[in-house]
């Protein structure tokens, strides 16, 4: 079979092989020089969905209540009470962030649970 653009010879394919090896080897060491500490990313996606979460719960709790507030007429009331149930639910979201639950289909299971 004739090496074309869409089936290579064996010679070409070394010469890929030794050019993505030699591509690796340089990014490793670029990575590896590195002196800055800085914290794993996953521990930064964490401390960053904490947030977020805590401060969308009590943002929509509070929205809502003031958007009842001004529908029902009822004063700061329904703001006062849909304010602390918002935090109460960003407070339970980043529990559960940073314990783990809810990361795959379904909760974990108890140590009952079989």
């Amino acid at each position: 079979m004739k090496a074309d653009k869409y089936h290579p010879d064996a010679a070409q394919l070394d010469e890929l092989d030794a050019k993505i090896s030699s591509a690796r080897k340089e990014i490793g060491n670029g990575v590896k020089s590195s002196t800055k500490p800085e914290l794993p990313q996953s521990l930064v996606g964490l401390a960053m969905r904490a947030g977020v979460e805590l401060v969308a719960g009590v943002a929509v709790g509070a929205g809502v209540g003031y958007g009842l507030d001004l529908w029902l007429g009822s004063g700061p009331w329904l703001l006062i009470v849909c304010f602390i149930v918002g935090a109460a639910a960003g407070m339970l979201n980043v529990y559960r962030a940073i314990n783990g639950l809810g990361m795959a289909v379904g909760y974990k299971k108890s140590i009952n649970d079989k």
